[in-house]
Protein backbone atom coordinates (compact mmCIF):
# COMPACT_ATOMS: atom_id res chain seq x y z
CA UNK A 1 0.00 0.00 0.00
CA UNK A 2 2.42 2.36 1.08
CA UNK A 3 4.65 1.52 -1.93
CA UNK A 4 1.77 3.07 -3.90
CA UNK A 5 1.82 6.43 -2.61
CA UNK A 6 2.89 8.97 -5.53
CA UNK A 7 6.13 10.72 -3.20
CA UNK A 8 6.95 13.13 -6.11
CA UNK A 9 3.47 15.02 -5.89
CA UNK A 10 4.39 18.88 -5.21
CA UNK A 11 2.62 22.28 -5.15
CA UNK A 12 3.44 25.46 -6.54
CA UNK A 13 4.91 28.23 -4.11
CA UNK A 14 2.00 30.65 -5.96
CA UNK A 15 -0.98 28.05 -5.88
CA UNK A 16 -0.05 27.02 -2.11
CA UNK A 17 -0.48 31.05 -0.85
CA UNK A 18 -3.45 31.65 -2.24
CA UNK A 19 -5.03 28.03 -1.33
CA UNK A 20 -4.07 28.13 2.05
CA UNK A 21 -6.04 31.22 3.24
CA UNK A 22 -8.75 30.64 1.90
CA UNK A 23 -9.00 26.73 3.06
CA UNK A 24 -8.50 28.28 6.26
CA UNK A 25 -11.24 30.36 6.48
CA UNK A 26 -13.32 27.62 4.81
CA UNK A 27 -12.55 25.58 7.77
CA UNK A 28 -13.29 28.46 10.11
CA UNK A 29 -16.77 28.79 8.74
CA UNK A 30 -17.23 24.99 9.01
CA UNK A 31 -15.91 24.92 12.79
CA UNK A 32 -18.82 27.65 14.02
CA UNK A 33 -21.15 25.50 11.81
CA UNK A 34 -19.96 22.90 14.38
CA UNK A 35 -20.59 25.24 17.02
CA UNK A 36 -24.37 25.95 15.84
CA UNK A 37 -24.89 22.02 15.49
CA UNK A 38 -23.22 21.43 18.85
CA UNK A 39 -21.48 18.57 16.87
CA UNK A 40 -17.42 17.99 17.89
CA UNK A 41 -14.87 16.69 15.86
CA UNK A 42 -11.53 14.59 16.18
CA UNK A 43 -8.19 15.06 14.25
CA UNK A 44 -6.11 12.42 14.01
CA UNK A 45 -2.54 13.08 12.68
CA UNK A 46 -0.64 10.20 12.45
CA UNK A 47 2.82 10.11 10.54
CA UNK A 48 6.14 9.69 10.61
CA UNK A 49 8.93 11.65 12.60
CA UNK A 50 9.59 14.77 10.81
CA UNK A 51 6.87 14.62 8.48
CA UNK A 52 5.68 17.83 9.76
CA UNK A 53 2.96 17.04 11.71
CA UNK A 54 3.50 19.92 13.84
CA UNK A 55 3.48 22.30 11.12
CA UNK A 56 0.16 20.97 9.39
CA UNK A 57 -1.31 21.44 12.86
CA UNK A 58 -0.10 25.18 13.11
CA UNK A 59 -1.73 25.58 9.61
CA UNK A 60 -5.34 23.78 10.59
CA UNK A 61 -5.53 25.80 13.52
CA UNK A 62 -4.20 29.19 12.58
CA UNK A 63 -7.62 30.78 11.88
CA UNK A 64 -9.89 28.97 14.43
CA UNK A 65 -11.54 30.78 17.31
CA UNK A 66 -8.97 29.39 20.17
CA UNK A 67 -11.99 29.33 22.45
CA UNK A 68 -13.28 26.01 20.19
CA UNK A 69 -10.49 24.00 19.54
CA UNK A 70 -7.55 21.90 21.98
CA UNK A 71 -4.44 20.19 20.71
CA UNK A 72 -3.02 17.48 22.64
CA UNK A 73 0.50 16.32 22.13
CA UNK A 74 0.85 12.88 22.86
CA UNK A 75 3.94 11.39 24.36
CA UNK A 76 4.42 7.83 26.33
CA UNK A 77 2.28 6.63 29.24
CA UNK A 78 3.68 7.37 32.44
CA UNK A 79 2.67 7.25 36.00
CA UNK A 80 -0.98 6.44 36.36
CA UNK A 81 -1.47 5.88 32.77
CA UNK A 82 0.57 2.78 32.53
CA UNK A 83 -1.70 1.47 35.18
CA UNK A 84 -4.39 1.65 33.25
CA UNK A 85 -6.27 0.13 30.03
CA UNK A 86 -4.26 2.21 27.13
CA UNK A 87 -7.56 4.06 26.04
CA UNK A 88 -8.03 5.57 29.44
CA UNK A 89 -5.94 8.72 29.10
CA UNK A 90 -7.91 9.09 25.60
CA UNK A 91 -11.56 9.31 27.28
CA UNK A 92 -10.32 11.59 30.12
CA UNK A 93 -9.64 14.10 27.14
CA UNK A 94 -12.65 14.19 25.63
CA UNK A 95 -14.74 17.61 25.93
CA UNK A 96 -18.53 18.47 25.06
CA UNK A 97 -19.06 19.83 22.03
CA UNK A 98 -20.10 23.23 23.70
CA UNK A 99 -17.05 23.54 25.07
CA UNK A 100 -14.18 22.46 22.45
CA UNK A 101 -15.49 21.97 18.96
CA UNK A 102 -12.44 20.37 17.67
CA UNK A 103 -9.57 18.51 19.11
CA UNK A 104 -6.24 17.53 17.60
CA UNK A 105 -4.07 15.05 18.37
CA UNK A 106 -0.92 15.32 17.47
CA UNK A 107 -0.07 11.06 18.06
CA UNK A 108 -2.63 9.41 19.33
CA UNK A 109 -4.44 5.86 20.21
CA UNK A 110 -2.92 4.44 17.20
CA UNK A 111 0.09 4.50 19.51
CA UNK A 112 -0.66 0.80 20.49
CA UNK A 113 -0.47 -0.22 17.44
CA UNK A 114 2.90 1.23 15.99
CA UNK A 115 5.76 2.51 18.23
CA UNK A 116 4.25 -0.03 21.01
CA UNK A 117 4.55 -2.81 18.82
CA UNK A 118 7.78 -1.82 16.93
CA UNK A 119 9.67 -1.37 19.89
CA UNK A 120 7.86 -4.08 22.30
CA UNK A 121 6.72 -2.16 24.64
CA UNK A 122 3.67 -4.54 24.70
CA UNK A 123 2.69 -8.10 24.51
CA UNK A 124 1.78 -9.26 20.72
CA UNK A 125 -1.37 -10.21 22.19
CA UNK A 126 -2.12 -6.88 23.18
CA UNK A 127 -1.58 -5.24 20.03
CA UNK A 128 -3.20 -7.28 18.00
CA UNK A 129 -6.31 -7.31 20.47
CA UNK A 130 -5.71 -3.12 20.00
CA UNK A 131 -7.30 -3.25 16.31
CA UNK A 132 -10.37 -4.41 17.68
CA UNK A 133 -10.26 -2.26 20.47
CA UNK A 134 -9.64 1.08 18.39
CA UNK A 135 -12.34 0.29 16.28
CA UNK A 136 -15.11 -0.20 19.04
CA UNK A 137 -13.81 3.11 20.31
CA UNK A 138 -14.37 5.18 17.69
CA UNK A 139 -17.44 3.62 16.49
CA UNK A 140 -18.41 4.30 20.05
CA UNK A 141 -17.34 7.90 19.05
CA UNK A 142 -19.54 8.14 15.94
CA UNK A 143 -22.41 6.67 17.20
CA UNK A 144 -22.88 9.62 20.04
CA UNK A 145 -22.21 12.18 17.05
CA UNK A 146 -18.21 12.93 17.12
CA UNK A 147 -16.77 13.20 13.37
CA UNK A 148 -13.61 11.72 13.17
CA UNK A 149 -10.92 12.73 10.48
CA UNK A 150 -7.66 10.37 10.45
CA UNK A 151 -4.56 11.56 8.23
CA UNK A 152 -1.15 9.58 7.94
CA UNK A 153 1.75 11.62 6.62
CA UNK A 154 3.52 9.25 4.65
CA UNK A 155 7.07 9.91 3.07
CA UNK A 156 10.13 8.50 2.22
CA UNK A 157 13.05 7.12 4.03
CA UNK A 158 15.36 9.33 2.17
CA UNK A 159 13.29 12.45 2.46
CA UNK A 160 13.03 11.53 6.45
CA UNK A 161 16.87 11.16 6.95
CA UNK A 162 17.73 14.12 5.07
CA UNK A 163 15.00 16.04 7.35
CA UNK A 164 16.89 14.57 10.47
CA UNK A 165 20.36 15.38 9.17
CA UNK A 166 19.07 19.09 8.78
CA UNK A 167 18.08 19.46 12.40
CA UNK A 168 21.25 18.31 13.55
CA UNK A 169 22.88 20.39 11.38
CA UNK A 170 20.69 23.83 12.93
CA UNK A 171 21.31 24.73 16.13
CA UNK A 172 18.05 26.09 16.58
CA UNK A 173 16.46 22.89 15.83
CA UNK A 174 18.72 20.27 17.18
CA UNK A 175 16.34 20.56 20.60
CA UNK A 176 14.20 18.54 18.21
CA UNK A 177 16.14 15.35 17.20
CA UNK A 178 15.89 12.42 19.46
CA UNK A 179 17.89 8.85 19.24
CA UNK A 180 13.91 7.70 18.70
CA UNK A 181 14.19 9.49 15.72
CA UNK A 182 17.42 7.85 13.97
CA UNK A 183 16.11 4.59 15.45
CA UNK A 184 12.79 4.84 13.36
CA UNK A 185 14.64 5.61 10.74
CA UNK A 186 16.94 2.62 10.82
CA UNK A 187 14.08 0.33 11.59
CA UNK A 188 11.65 1.78 8.64
CA UNK A 189 11.07 -1.57 7.27
CA UNK A 190 9.50 -3.03 10.35
CA UNK A 191 7.50 0.98 10.92
CA UNK A 192 6.04 0.43 7.49
CA UNK A 193 4.76 -3.13 8.41
CA UNK A 194 3.25 -1.81 11.45
CA UNK A 195 1.53 1.27 9.78
CA UNK A 196 0.31 -0.95 6.51
CA UNK A 197 -1.56 -3.28 8.81
CA UNK A 198 -2.92 0.20 10.90
CA UNK A 199 -4.39 1.46 7.75
CA UNK A 200 -5.53 -2.14 6.92
CA UNK A 201 -7.39 -2.74 9.82
CA UNK A 202 -8.87 0.25 11.43
CA UNK A 203 -9.59 1.98 8.69
CA UNK A 204 -13.89 1.66 8.57
CA UNK A 205 -16.59 3.24 6.44
CA UNK A 206 -17.05 6.30 8.95
CA UNK A 207 -13.56 6.27 9.85
CA UNK A 208 -11.30 6.02 7.04
CA UNK A 209 -7.75 6.82 6.90
CA UNK A 210 -6.13 9.40 4.09
CA UNK A 211 -3.01 8.81 3.60
CA UNK A 212 -1.24 12.43 2.84
CA UNK A 213 1.88 12.21 0.44
CA UNK A 214 4.40 14.69 2.01
CA UNK A 215 7.34 14.61 0.60
CA UNK A 216 6.46 18.17 0.18
CA UNK A 217 5.57 20.18 2.80
CA UNK A 218 3.44 22.69 1.03
CA UNK A 219 1.21 19.39 -0.86
CA UNK A 220 0.16 17.83 2.51
CA UNK A 221 -0.31 21.23 4.37
CA UNK A 222 -2.81 22.29 1.43
CA UNK A 223 -4.27 18.29 0.93
CA UNK A 224 -4.99 17.90 4.70
CA UNK A 225 -6.72 21.07 4.63
CA UNK A 226 -8.73 20.18 1.39
CA UNK A 227 -9.66 16.87 2.59
CA UNK A 228 -10.54 17.89 5.93
CA UNK A 229 -13.03 20.91 4.56
CA UNK A 230 -14.81 18.14 1.90
CA UNK A 231 -15.40 15.75 4.87
CA UNK A 232 -16.52 18.13 7.08
CA UNK A 233 -18.93 20.24 4.58
CA UNK A 234 -20.10 16.49 3.46
CA UNK A 235 -21.19 15.31 7.17
CA UNK A 236 -22.96 18.67 8.09
CA UNK A 237 -24.39 19.35 5.37
CA UNK A 238 -23.07 22.73 4.28
CA UNK A 239 -22.10 24.21 1.37
CA UNK A 240 -19.05 26.00 0.83
CA UNK A 241 -18.68 28.19 -1.70
CA UNK A 242 -16.38 27.58 -4.06
CA UNK A 243 -15.03 30.70 -6.24
CA UNK A 244 -11.70 28.43 -6.90
CA UNK A 245 -11.30 25.09 -8.07
CA UNK A 246 -9.58 22.99 -5.53
CA UNK A 247 -5.64 23.48 -5.80
CA UNK A 248 -5.63 19.61 -5.42
CA UNK A 249 -8.16 17.58 -7.44
CA UNK A 250 -8.82 13.76 -6.42
CA UNK A 251 -6.77 12.54 -8.95
CA UNK A 252 -3.41 13.74 -7.87
CA UNK A 253 -3.00 11.23 -4.90
CA UNK A 254 -2.39 7.79 -5.67
CA UNK A 255 -4.01 6.15 -2.54
CA UNK A 256 -6.42 8.76 -1.00
CA UNK A 257 -8.39 7.92 1.70
CA UNK A 258 -8.32 4.41 2.85
CA UNK A 259 -11.70 2.61 3.55
CA UNK A 260 -12.55 -0.65 4.92
CA UNK A 261 -16.48 -1.62 4.21
CA UNK A 262 -17.94 -3.38 7.69
CA UNK A 263 -18.80 -6.65 8.13
CA UNK A 264 -22.56 -8.01 8.84
CA UNK A 265 -23.97 -4.41 8.47
CA UNK A 266 -24.14 -1.50 6.16
CA UNK A 267 -22.32 1.54 7.80
CA UNK A 268 -24.87 4.44 8.82
CA UNK A 269 -24.96 8.18 9.90
CA UNK A 270 -23.61 9.21 12.95
CA UNK A 271 -26.76 11.15 14.71
CA UNK A 272 -26.22 14.86 15.45
CA UNK A 273 -25.22 15.25 19.57
CA UNK A 274 -27.61 17.23 21.33
CA UNK A 275 -24.96 19.03 23.78
CA UNK A 276 -24.24 15.85 25.83
CA UNK A 277 -20.83 15.03 27.04
CA UNK A 278 -18.82 12.49 26.00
Amino acid sequence: MLPEVDLTQKLAPEIYVEALPRLQLQLRALTRELYDQRRSLIIVIEGWEASDKGGIIQRLTAELDPRGYEVFRILPATGEERRRHYLWRFWQLLRPADEKQVLVFDRSWYGRVLGERVEELCPEEAWKRAYREINEFEEQLLDFGILIAKFFIHMSREEQLQRLERRRDQPDALWRLTAEDWAENAAWDAWAKAIEDMLLRTSTALAPWTVVPGNDRRFARVKVLEELTRQLSRELAYALVAEKPPAITENTTALGSVKKKKKGKKGKKAPKGKNQKA
